[in-house]
Protein backbone atom coordinates (compact mmCIF):
# COMPACT_ATOMS: atom_id res chain seq x y z
CA UNK A 1 0.00 0.00 0.00
CA UNK A 2 2.79 1.85 0.24
CA UNK A 3 3.07 5.66 -2.24
CA UNK A 4 -0.94 5.16 -2.58
CA UNK A 5 -3.67 7.90 -2.00
CA UNK A 6 -4.76 7.91 1.03
CA UNK A 7 -8.48 6.84 -0.88
CA UNK A 8 -6.65 3.99 -2.74
CA UNK A 9 -5.32 2.83 0.58
CA UNK A 10 -8.30 2.93 1.99
CA UNK A 11 -10.02 1.08 -0.99
CA UNK A 12 -7.70 -1.77 -0.41
CA UNK A 13 -8.13 -2.03 3.37
CA UNK A 14 -12.32 -2.20 2.55
CA UNK A 15 -10.98 -5.09 -0.14
CA UNK A 16 -9.73 -7.12 2.48
CA UNK A 17 -12.05 -6.24 5.35
CA UNK A 18 -14.74 -7.34 2.61
CA UNK A 19 -12.95 -10.35 2.19
CA UNK A 20 -12.76 -11.44 5.45
CA UNK A 21 -8.58 -10.61 6.38
CA UNK A 22 -8.88 -8.98 9.44
CA UNK A 23 -7.32 -9.76 12.79
CA UNK A 24 -8.61 -13.21 14.31
CA UNK A 25 -8.50 -15.12 10.96
CA UNK A 26 -4.99 -15.85 10.45
CA UNK A 27 -3.83 -12.54 8.80
CA UNK A 28 -1.21 -10.06 9.48
CA UNK A 29 -2.38 -6.87 11.23
CA UNK A 30 -3.01 -4.05 8.20
CA UNK A 31 -0.48 -1.25 8.86
CA UNK A 32 -0.76 2.31 6.95
CA UNK A 33 2.64 3.48 5.84
CA UNK A 34 1.99 6.93 7.00
CA UNK A 35 2.21 6.20 10.64
CA UNK A 36 4.81 7.83 12.42
CA UNK A 37 7.67 4.28 12.67
CA UNK A 38 11.15 4.99 14.11
CA UNK A 39 13.47 2.40 14.67
CA UNK A 40 11.32 0.08 12.55
CA UNK A 41 11.57 -3.60 11.89
CA UNK A 42 9.89 -5.02 8.57
CA UNK A 43 8.67 -8.10 7.92
CA UNK A 44 5.71 -8.78 5.61
CA UNK A 45 3.08 -6.39 6.46
CA UNK A 46 3.50 -6.48 10.03
CA UNK A 47 6.28 -3.93 11.57
CA UNK A 48 7.58 -3.55 14.85
CA UNK A 49 7.66 -0.03 16.48
CA UNK A 50 9.78 1.57 19.08
CA UNK A 51 8.28 4.81 19.76
CA UNK A 52 4.63 4.07 18.57
CA UNK A 53 3.14 1.20 19.82
CA UNK A 54 -0.39 1.66 18.38
CA UNK A 55 -3.38 -0.83 17.42
CA UNK A 56 -6.37 0.83 15.82
CA UNK A 57 -9.15 -1.48 16.21
CA UNK A 58 -12.15 -0.48 14.55
CA UNK A 59 -15.69 -1.98 14.96
CA UNK A 60 -19.01 -2.11 12.87
CA UNK A 61 -22.01 -0.22 14.25
CA UNK A 62 -23.43 -3.38 12.99
CA UNK A 63 -21.86 -5.48 15.44
CA UNK A 64 -22.20 -2.85 18.83
CA UNK A 65 -25.87 -2.93 18.00
CA UNK A 66 -26.68 -6.43 18.04
CA UNK A 67 -24.61 -6.16 21.44
CA UNK A 68 -26.84 -3.76 22.71
CA UNK A 69 -29.96 -5.73 22.33
CA UNK A 70 -28.08 -8.55 23.80
CA UNK A 71 -27.62 -6.90 26.64
CA UNK A 72 -30.20 -6.85 29.54
CA UNK A 73 -32.37 -4.06 30.00
CA UNK A 74 -32.70 -1.66 32.89
CA UNK A 75 -34.63 0.64 32.26
CA UNK A 76 -37.86 -1.15 32.55
CA UNK A 77 -37.64 -3.11 29.35
CA UNK A 78 -35.68 -0.87 27.42
CA UNK A 79 -31.86 -0.82 26.91
CA UNK A 80 -30.81 2.89 27.85
CA UNK A 81 -27.13 3.67 26.24
CA UNK A 82 -25.46 6.80 26.88
CA UNK A 83 -22.91 8.70 24.92
CA UNK A 84 -21.06 10.96 26.73
CA UNK A 85 -17.47 13.02 26.23
CA UNK A 86 -16.48 16.68 25.95
CA UNK A 87 -18.70 19.00 23.76
CA UNK A 88 -17.17 18.84 19.78
CA UNK A 89 -16.17 14.94 20.03
CA UNK A 90 -18.61 13.60 17.79
CA UNK A 91 -21.43 12.25 20.05
CA UNK A 92 -24.18 13.22 18.26
CA UNK A 93 -22.58 11.37 14.87
CA UNK A 94 -21.93 7.90 17.11
CA UNK A 95 -25.64 8.37 17.86
CA UNK A 96 -27.11 8.51 15.03
CA UNK A 97 -24.92 5.80 13.55
CA UNK A 98 -25.59 3.33 16.11
CA UNK A 99 -29.53 4.14 15.87
CA UNK A 100 -29.30 3.54 11.94
CA UNK A 101 -27.39 -0.04 12.95
CA UNK A 102 -30.50 -0.90 15.19
CA UNK A 103 -32.83 -0.22 12.79
CA UNK A 104 -31.18 -2.49 10.15
CA UNK A 105 -31.37 -5.20 13.10
CA UNK A 106 -34.99 -4.92 12.52
CA UNK A 107 -35.62 -3.65 16.33
CA UNK A 108 -36.44 -0.21 14.95
CA UNK A 109 -34.69 3.01 15.03
CA UNK A 110 -34.06 3.87 18.67
CA UNK A 111 -35.09 7.08 19.59
CA UNK A 112 -32.26 9.74 20.33
CA UNK A 113 -32.79 12.11 23.17
CA UNK A 114 -30.33 15.34 23.04
CA UNK A 115 -28.92 16.71 26.40
CA UNK A 116 -28.63 20.31 24.41
CA UNK A 117 -32.66 20.12 23.95
CA UNK A 118 -33.03 19.70 27.65
CA UNK A 119 -30.62 22.83 28.76
CA UNK A 120 -31.64 26.06 30.72
CA UNK A 121 -29.32 27.94 28.34
CA UNK A 122 -25.60 28.12 29.24
CA UNK A 123 -25.96 28.05 32.54
CA UNK A 124 -28.04 24.35 32.51
CA UNK A 125 -24.91 22.53 31.36
CA UNK A 126 -25.51 20.14 34.32
CA UNK A 127 -28.73 21.08 36.20
CA UNK A 128 -31.05 19.45 33.64
CA UNK A 129 -30.95 16.16 34.88
CA UNK A 130 -34.34 16.61 36.60
CA UNK A 131 -35.79 17.12 33.38
CA UNK A 132 -34.55 14.25 31.87
CA UNK A 133 -35.82 12.01 34.83
CA UNK A 134 -39.23 13.44 34.90
CA UNK A 135 -40.29 13.74 31.77
CA UNK A 136 -38.19 11.03 29.69
CA UNK A 137 -36.74 8.41 32.03
CA UNK A 138 -38.92 7.76 34.71
CA UNK A 139 -41.66 7.08 32.13
CA UNK A 140 -39.73 4.61 29.73
CA UNK A 141 -38.98 3.01 33.67
CA UNK A 142 -42.50 1.87 33.93
CA UNK A 143 -42.95 1.17 29.97
CA UNK A 144 -44.33 4.18 28.43
CA UNK A 145 -44.39 6.51 26.23
CA UNK A 146 -42.48 9.78 28.00
CA UNK A 147 -41.91 13.74 26.24
CA UNK A 148 -39.77 16.83 26.76
CA UNK A 149 -40.21 19.92 25.69
CA UNK A 150 -37.05 21.43 23.84
CA UNK A 151 -34.97 24.40 24.53
CA UNK A 152 -35.17 26.77 21.76
CA UNK A 153 -31.11 28.45 21.68
CA UNK A 154 -32.52 31.12 19.67
CA UNK A 155 -35.41 32.50 21.45
CA UNK A 156 -33.90 30.88 24.69
CA UNK A 157 -37.12 29.44 25.63
CA UNK A 158 -38.31 26.35 25.82
CA UNK A 159 -40.58 25.23 23.17
CA UNK A 160 -44.49 24.02 23.56
CA UNK A 161 -44.83 21.64 21.70
CA UNK A 162 -43.85 17.80 23.70
CA UNK A 163 -41.29 16.02 22.12
CA UNK A 164 -42.36 12.13 22.27
CA UNK A 165 -40.09 9.68 23.49
CA UNK A 166 -41.68 5.83 22.90
CA UNK A 167 -40.56 3.09 25.52
CA UNK A 168 -38.66 1.22 22.70
CA UNK A 169 -36.16 -1.62 23.29
CA UNK A 170 -33.41 0.94 23.12
CA UNK A 171 -33.15 4.36 24.12
CA UNK A 172 -29.93 6.78 23.25
CA UNK A 173 -29.43 9.47 25.14
CA UNK A 174 -26.54 11.96 24.10
CA UNK A 175 -24.48 14.60 25.37
CA UNK A 176 -22.34 16.18 28.32
CA UNK A 177 -22.96 14.14 31.45
CA UNK A 178 -25.08 11.26 29.72
CA UNK A 179 -23.31 8.43 31.40
CA UNK A 180 -22.81 10.56 34.82
CA UNK A 181 -22.52 8.53 38.26
CA UNK A 182 -25.89 8.77 38.86
CA UNK A 183 -27.09 7.14 35.81
CA UNK A 184 -25.53 4.05 35.77
CA UNK A 185 -28.23 1.31 37.42
CA UNK A 186 -30.06 2.41 34.39
CA UNK A 187 -27.57 2.11 31.70
CA UNK A 188 -27.18 -0.68 29.48
CA UNK A 189 -24.24 0.54 27.91
CA UNK A 190 -22.07 3.93 28.65
CA UNK A 191 -19.90 5.19 25.94
CA UNK A 192 -17.48 7.78 26.05
CA UNK A 193 -16.38 9.52 22.61
CA UNK A 194 -13.04 11.97 22.43
CA UNK A 195 -11.10 14.56 20.17
CA UNK A 196 -8.49 16.48 20.43
CA UNK A 197 -9.80 19.71 22.51
CA UNK A 198 -8.36 22.14 19.70
CA UNK A 199 -10.76 20.10 16.94
CA UNK A 200 -13.47 20.03 19.70
CA UNK A 201 -13.73 24.18 19.36
CA UNK A 202 -12.80 24.17 15.68
CA UNK A 203 -15.55 21.72 15.09
CA UNK A 204 -18.16 23.89 17.41
CA UNK A 205 -17.00 27.45 16.30
CA UNK A 206 -17.56 25.85 12.62
CA UNK A 207 -20.78 25.01 13.56
CA UNK A 208 -22.48 27.69 16.04
CA UNK A 209 -20.09 30.78 15.30
CA UNK A 210 -17.45 32.49 16.82
CA UNK A 211 -20.03 34.50 18.93
CA UNK A 212 -20.40 31.39 20.78
CA UNK A 213 -16.54 31.66 22.38
CA UNK A 214 -16.89 33.06 25.64
CA UNK A 215 -19.36 30.78 26.74
CA UNK A 216 -17.50 27.93 24.92
CA UNK A 217 -14.61 28.34 26.96
CA UNK A 218 -16.63 28.40 30.14
CA UNK A 219 -17.95 25.26 29.13
CA UNK A 220 -15.11 23.72 28.59
CA UNK A 221 -13.78 23.83 31.96
CA UNK A 222 -16.77 22.98 33.30
CA UNK A 223 -17.50 19.74 31.34
CA UNK A 224 -13.14 19.09 32.72
CA UNK A 225 -14.57 19.57 36.09
CA UNK A 226 -17.18 16.88 35.65
CA UNK A 227 -15.72 14.49 33.88
CA UNK A 228 -12.91 14.35 36.76
CA UNK A 229 -15.01 14.45 39.68
CA UNK A 230 -17.35 11.99 37.79
CA UNK A 231 -14.80 9.60 36.63
CA UNK A 232 -16.57 9.17 33.37
CA UNK A 233 -14.08 7.60 30.85
CA UNK A 234 -12.60 5.16 33.37
CA UNK A 235 -16.42 3.98 34.16
CA UNK A 236 -17.31 3.50 30.47
CA UNK A 237 -18.12 0.55 29.03
CA UNK A 238 -16.57 1.72 25.54
CA UNK A 239 -14.06 4.51 24.91
CA UNK A 240 -14.47 6.24 20.99
CA UNK A 241 -12.18 8.37 19.60
CA UNK A 242 -14.40 10.80 17.60
CA UNK A 243 -11.74 11.99 15.08
CA UNK A 244 -9.65 9.27 13.54
CA UNK A 245 -7.46 10.10 11.02
CA UNK A 246 -6.99 6.64 9.31
CA UNK A 247 -8.82 5.64 6.08
CA UNK A 248 -12.32 3.76 7.11
CA UNK A 249 -15.64 4.34 6.21
CA UNK A 250 -16.93 6.27 8.98
CA UNK A 251 -20.86 5.31 8.71
CA UNK A 252 -19.91 2.06 9.13
CA UNK A 253 -17.43 1.43 11.89
CA UNK A 254 -16.28 3.70 14.62
CA UNK A 255 -12.34 3.71 16.06
CA UNK A 256 -12.19 2.27 19.81
CA UNK A 257 -9.87 3.59 22.13
CA UNK A 258 -8.90 1.66 25.41
CA UNK A 259 -9.99 2.14 28.39
CA UNK A 260 -13.32 0.86 28.33
CA UNK A 261 -14.91 -2.69 26.65
CA UNK A 262 -18.38 -3.57 25.79
CA UNK A 263 -18.02 -7.00 26.98
CA UNK A 264 -15.93 -6.11 30.25
CA UNK A 265 -13.46 -8.38 29.42
CA UNK A 266 -10.03 -7.80 27.17
CA UNK A 267 -10.44 -7.53 23.70
CA UNK A 268 -8.65 -10.10 21.58
CA UNK A 269 -7.45 -7.41 19.08
CA UNK A 270 -5.92 -5.44 21.88
CA UNK A 271 -4.96 -8.44 24.20
CA UNK A 272 -2.83 -9.81 21.01
CA UNK A 273 -1.39 -6.26 20.00
CA UNK A 274 2.41 -6.71 21.96
CA UNK A 275 3.81 -3.86 22.87
CA UNK A 276 5.52 -2.21 19.96
CA UNK A 277 3.27 -3.16 17.37
CA UNK A 278 1.13 -1.11 14.94
CA UNK A 279 -1.75 -2.04 12.84
CA UNK A 280 -5.66 -1.52 11.76
CA UNK A 281 -7.55 -4.02 12.54
CA UNK A 282 -11.59 -4.83 11.94
CA UNK A 283 -14.03 -6.45 13.80
CA UNK A 284 -16.94 -6.39 11.19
Amino acid sequence: MRGQPVHARAGLLQQRLDAGTHHGMGHDPIVPPDLPFHGRKRCGTTRTVTSVPVVAVFTAYAELAHRVLARPARLGRTRLVAVDGPSGAGKTAFAARLADALAATGAGRAPVVHTDDLLDGWDGQLTFWHRLESSVLAPVRAGQAGAYQRYSWVRQVFLPDPVPVPAAPVLIVEGVSAARAEAAADLSLAVFVTAPQPLRLTRAVARDGPGILPELRRWHLGEQEHFRADDTRSRADLVVDGAPTLPHDADRYYLRMAGGDVDRRPDPAMRAAAPGKAGIRFRP
